[in-house]
């Protein structure tokens, strides 16, 4: 691998990043109850109105619009789960029913009022106000959902809105996309896990345990699978051995030093790169290609790098990859509170933090791509042009915040 690397534009980067993500076809059944964050396999018809009756949306009296002001006797009283002969219509002139929220609503009624809207109550009459809206606090059957629509599209996430309309269909099973496997790598002699020792020379492992909550807080779980020895014939035997994931990611190992033999590695097993180095700031020497059907992710070695690069790059690849058709980063508008500086002739990668829709850079766009702090002190990332030199103080700019909901097509991210 110690080669010069052919530096790719971001934006074709990231297309071909996405290339590589083919949809998944496996599919699964799964209780709703253990559905959050599960990506629905196909999609999911309405088979009950909702309402599936028309029923009254408050506490009052159920009337007919035309008798509106007038003092009306109390036919009977509806409570909510009544049936049969207790909603059957029978109102006689200048009468009404005194009916409970959520109870069925006889044909005979059209307009619910409020019992605190109306004067002079009693247990046998009532006078209704002249000013009154027709159909007003009447919930009609199917005016929510109808049977035959599609509730939920292909390719949805499931949270907890879905949950709830899965449930009122009476649906407790749902088909979803069986979730990619993902194994999480490191490499490095140096490298120490956090339950082991570690010299002044040696370093502690936070990358993988970093990529795999990252992953996580994202809908996908990852397995670690331990650190690639450097050496060339142990990591094509260790690397062989991992083929049955749907994606390997990787950290470390993959620049121009004489002891990356990771890349080497993943080619010597079949790896079709689509590309190795990217021209930007931080992360160019990002790898991705496709190890038969394993997608193979390579991500530089430095904590703060691989991190905001899983973001920009891998989250989205995965996404679509799980199926979802949401997996294009959103941008959030602000105001740049405080001039700053950045690369020109590449894309930069900003740190910093949107509070009340201004955006603050981190340490003044001042810190080394092995940093963890300013990962810590962050929540958002501006990603600028290859022309931008300078970001300046008051400037109207688009950030792309680390909580915010991807969305279902492509826009300019770019200061």
């Amino acid at each position: 691998m110690n080669q010069k690397l052919n530096f790719l534009d971001f934006e074709e980067a990231f297309t071909k990043s996405l290339e590589l993500a083919n949809k998944i076809s496996k599919v699964e059944f799964i209780p709703i109850s253990s559905s959050l964050g599960r990506t629905i396999s196909k999609d999911i018809i309405c088979r009950k109105n909702l309402p599936s009756f028309d029923n009254s949306a408050m506490d009052g009296f159920a009337v007919k619009f035309a008798d509106a002001g007038k003092t009306l006797k109390i036919n009977k009283v509806i409570f909510a789960g009544d049936k049969n002969e207790k909603v059957k219509e029978s109102l006689q002139n200048n009468e009404c029913y005194k009916i409970m929220t959520g109870a069925k609503v006889p044909s005979d009624a059209d307009t619910i009022i409020p019992i605190e809207n109306c004067t002079e109550v009693t247990k046998e009459s009532v006078t209704i106000p002249q000013d009154i809206k027709k159909g007003a606090n009447l919930r009609l059957k199917g005016e929510e959902q109808k049977e035959g629509n599609i509730l939920f599209s292909k390719g949805e996430e499931i949270n907890s809105s879905h949950v709830t309309l899965l449930a009122s269909q009476g649906i407790v099973m749902v088909e979803v996309y069986k979730k990619i496997s993902i194994a999480i790598l490191s490499t490095g002699n140096e490298i120490r896990e956090p339950w082991e020792s570690a010299d002044e020379e040696e370093i502690y492992n936070c990358n993988s345990f970093a990529l795999i909550s990252q992953l996580k807080e994202k809908g996908f779980d990852a397995t670690y699978c331990g650190v690639v020895p450097d050496n060339l014939e142990k990591s094509k035997e260790y690397i062989n051995n991992l083929k049955n994931y749907d994606v390997i990611i990787t950290t470390g190992g993959i620049s121009m030093g004489d002891a990356d033999f990771v890349g080497e590695a993943f080619l010597q097993n079949g790896l079709e790169t689509s590309f190795h180095g990217v021209n930007i700031k931080p992360g160019r020497p990002i790898m991705m290609g496709k190890m038969d059907k394993t997608t193979v992710i390579c991500l530089p070695g430095n904590p703060l790098t691989a991190m905001v690069n899983i973001y920009l790059f891998v989250i989205p690849m995965l996404k679509k990859l799980q199926g979802e058709n949401e997996y294009y980063h959103d941008v959030s508008k602000a105001i740049n509170e405080t001039e700053f500086k950045t690369k020109k002739g590449r894309v930069n990668i900003v740190l910093g933090t949107i509070k009340n829709a201004k955006f603050y850079v981190t340490r003044n766009n001042k810190y080394g791509s092995g940093m963890i702090t300013a990962l810590y002190e962050s929540n958002a990332i501006l990603v600028t042009n290859d022309e931008t030199s300078l970001i300046s103080e008051n400037q109207d700019i688009k950030v792309i915040e680390f909580n915010k909901k991807l969305q279902n097509k492509q826009i300019n991210i770019f200061n």
